[in-house]
């Protein structure tokens, strides 16, 4: 496929591919990064373009199989955990050590629901936002919150022992 080509597809193109992946994604940032990896891996081989589909079909397929390796690859890796502000540890950290460890336990004990719960699933079930929000018939973003609500209260009660 010669550079006129790629363009004109591109110019055609590129606002409903990223409009497919906005609806995986749901987020702009990563969406506008996997379109572009797709037009590039759909001009780096060309040649797999069979005319048997559309050009957009294709393109959105390819930015499909993008999205599946870029939800691998965020699984495998996993979400940069946020720092506590008193000590500077991440809540995972604290918990590998046996002393806070034992105090997360002390204090979570004492924690109303639904924090508690969030809080565990979150970080000893290691479940992500969406998986612990069906648990409670909630949303994605009320686990959030109520994830981020029981780390400030835990660091709270913490701070005072």
């Amino acid at each position: 496929m010669d550079n006129e080509t790629c363009e004109r597809l591109y110019n055609m193109y590129y606002m409903r591919v990223f409009s497919y992946v906005m609806t995986l994604a749901g987020d702009r940032h990563i969406s506008e990064e996997i379109t572009q990896e797709a037009f590039f891996r759909a001009f780096s081989k060309s040649a797999g373009f069979r005319n048997e589909s559309d050009a957009v079909t294709w393109l959105c397929a390819i930015a499909k199989n993008c999205f599946v390796d870029e939800t691998r690859r965020l699984k495998k890796t996993g979400p940069i955990p946020e720092e506590l502000p008193a000590s500077g540890k991440t809540v995972e950290q604290l918990v590998t050590d046996k002393d806070s460890s034992f105090r997360i336990h002390t204090v979570l004990h004492t924690m109303e629901e639904p924090y508690r719960e969030v809080f565990e699933l979150r970080i000893f079930g290691e479940l992500p936002f969406s998986q612990i929000g069906t648990i409670f018939g909630r949303t994605e973003n009320w686990a959030r919150v109520t994830y981020h609500r029981a780390r400030l209260k835990l660091q709270e009660r913490m701070d005072r022992q």
